[in-house]
């Protein structure tokens, strides 16, 4: 019997949007991929540090996510690792999207790319930039959060 594989594997994560943006909503959309592109994607060569999304004529594209290629790719298809690649939204995501980009000022940045049901999936966050005040705020709480933890256990040696 064959080994079931999980739904959904995470190929990269962009764990410096967490801390450069305030993410107010998730979106998740379909990427539009090459074969080559793929095959990478399954060897985990992703990253999307300085990726972003932008919508143009009505639909949104991926700006900056890079997509090493393999080194057994095709021959007869030349590579671009940073190349442009578009989002698959419905109307409505992508209309909503404009009026929260354009109006509210808000930023698409790509949180995470994985796999679902064998299709490629990028989560887009709705997010607006960080102040410096507010970095050190997040810091604050979390040194805060982990030395409460070490109190509480030095309180309670048992576990």
């Amino acid at each position: 019997m064959a080994k079931e594989k999980p739904k959904d594997v995470t190929i990269a994560q962009n764990r410096r949007a967490r801390h450069e943006f305030h993410v107010d909503e998730r979106i998740e959309a379909g990427v539009s991929l090459m074969g080559w592109e793929v095959k990478s994607l399954r060897e985990g060569k992703a990253q999307l540090v300085d990726a972003y999304a932008v919508v143009k004529r009505g639909e949104v594209f991926l700006f900056g996510a890079l997509i090493q290629p393999l080194l057994s790719a095709s021959t007869h298809v030349v590579p671009e690792a940073q190349r442009t690649r578009k989002l698959l939204l419905k109307r409505e995501e992508i209309d909503r999207l404009v009026g929260a980009v354009e109006r509210k000022g808000f930023t698409l940045i790509p949180l995470s790319l994985y796999w679902k049901a064998n299709k490629v999936k990028v989560e887009l966050g709705l997010a607006r930039g960080k102040q410096e005040h507010d970095k050190r705020a997040n810091e604050k709480e979390r040194d805060w959060q982990r030395d409460k933890q070490r109190i509480m256990r030095a309180k309670n040696p048992k576990g």
